[in-house]
């Protein structure tokens, strides 16, 4: 076989492979719960479909990136990250699509992680009053007013519990979100606080790489919004 002849059948090797693999699933990310929808992250933009199946809606069109979609409690809005113009804020919407509202204005990236239990108020980290790399936790109300920061030294992820008296948090941030079995110095716990005291209690845990915390309310309503990346799931009792 001629040198020319072998080139060509490793070039075309590939497409002659791939004609016979079927359609791949579209990588929908992220995705939140009502009681009637499933929102999710595809393409940078947002997408709404029925819990019971049917076709996707698109909810965002715009020159920019949606992420983290977010169920208030009532299902009546979504909470999300918009990235436009550079800027990485939070934004809130109707659930059934409409115009985005934009809450959060600083320079530093604010990135939605939840609701209050009721409703009112937006939970995001952001690093805006960090004094190093590391970020801490706020709320927002739905007009957009000055955020209001939670008393933790730090925190990227957080929920709070049904009564909004207790939040279980991840204080420090991963190191590698693929390495599940990573066992280094940044391994992520999940902490609890009470936040009227500031007592915190720490999950019991081996070293092991903790996060998606999520106070589950009796009955739950939605389950946590990025369920899918968790590599094995536990629960605590607060």
């Amino acid at each position: 076989m001629s040198r020319l002849a072998a080139c060509l059948i490793a070039a075309l090797s590939p497409v002659c492979f791939a004609a016979g693999i079927p359609e791949s699933h579209l990588l929908a990310q992220n995705p939140t719960l009502s009681r009637s929808l499933i929102v999710f992250a595809y393409a940078g933009d947002l997408w709404s479909v029925p819990r019971e199946g049917g076709d996707a809606r698109r909810l965002t069109a715009g020159a920019g990136v949606e992420d983290n979609p977010v169920f208030s409690p009532d299902g009546s809005l979504i909470a999300f990250t918009g990235e436009y113009d550079g800027n990485t804020d939070v934004f809130v919407m109707p659930a059934a699509g409409g115009v985005p509202k934009r809450l959060t204005w600083h320079p530093a990236n604010d990135v939605v992680l939840g609701w209050t239990p009721d409703g009112k108020r937006i939970l995001f980290s952001s690093s805006r009053t960090a004094y190093a790399r590391f970020k801490e936790l706020f709320t927002v109300d739905l007009e957009g007013r000055f955020p209001r920061k939670i008393d933790l030294p730090m925190g990227f992820e957080a929920a709070f519990s049904p009564d909004g008296s207790q939040l279980a948090y991840v204080p420090m941030e991963r190191a590698f979100d693929t390495w599940k079995r990573y066992r280094g110095g940044k391994t992520t716990p999940i902490w609890i606080a009470t936040l009227a005291t500031g007592q915190v209690v720490k999950v019991p845990r081996d070293n092991s790489n903790d996060f998606n915390s999520y106070c589950l309310s009796s009955p739950p309503l939605h389950p946590p919004p990025h369920a899918q990346t968790v590599p094995s799931s536990f629960t605590a009792r607060l």
